[in-house]
């Protein structure tokens, strides 16, 4: 075999190499945009209690059913998704690439960080939808009496709380 047949060969199986390296980054970054995506489509849900409503002559009545002078409170509440999932998301990509960069010696060692890197992203962006609409379903609305605080999916999800009168019907 002469030394240019052996230099193309060597050159080959570093292109291959190389080849399956590349693919699998940007397997890594389809994932996680795939992710990012499904995460913010998924993640909506809503909300809202108004104890109190309106009596038959028109008179407002609180939640106990007793006529009140001042208009009862509404609240609504709405999740989404949070910004620090996608930070996250960013994060772990950009770490899983430095990580092949940095201390990949092997292929196989890329390959294991790339694959681990997605396997993590798409773990956490199921774990944030499901944790959100698990903890969000479970805030206690019906028992809100116009004050008090209520704890959030931080940092899976984001919830907008909105109060307000409750508005006559037409």
């Amino acid at each position: 075999m002469s030394q240019e047949s052996m230099t193309e060969t060597a050159d080959s199986t570093g292109l291959t190499q190389a080849k399956e390296i590349v693919a699998r980054i940007q397997r890594l970054i389809i994932t996680a945009a795939l992710a990012a995506f499904g995460y913010g489509a998924f993640l909506m849900a809503g909300r809202s209690y108004c104890p109190g409503g309106f009596s038959g002559d028109g008179d407002f009545i609180d939640a106990d059913g007793n006529v009140t002078e001042s208009v009862p409170q509404c609240i609504s509440l709405t999740l989404g998704p949070s910004g620090v999932i996608y930070v996250a998301i960013a994060v772990i990509t950009i770490l899983a690439i430095r990580a092949v960069h940095r201390r990949a010696s092997t292929v196989a060692d890329a390959v294991r960080y790339l694959d681990r890197a997605a396997a993590s992203v798409v773990i956490l962006a199921v774990a944030s939808l499901v944790i959100s609409y698990v903890w969000f379903w479970q805030i206690p609305i019906m028992d809100w009496d116009g004050g008090g605080t209520f704890f959030f999916p931080f940092p899976f999800g984001a919830v907008d709380v909105n109060i307000s009168p409750m508005q006559p019907m037409p």
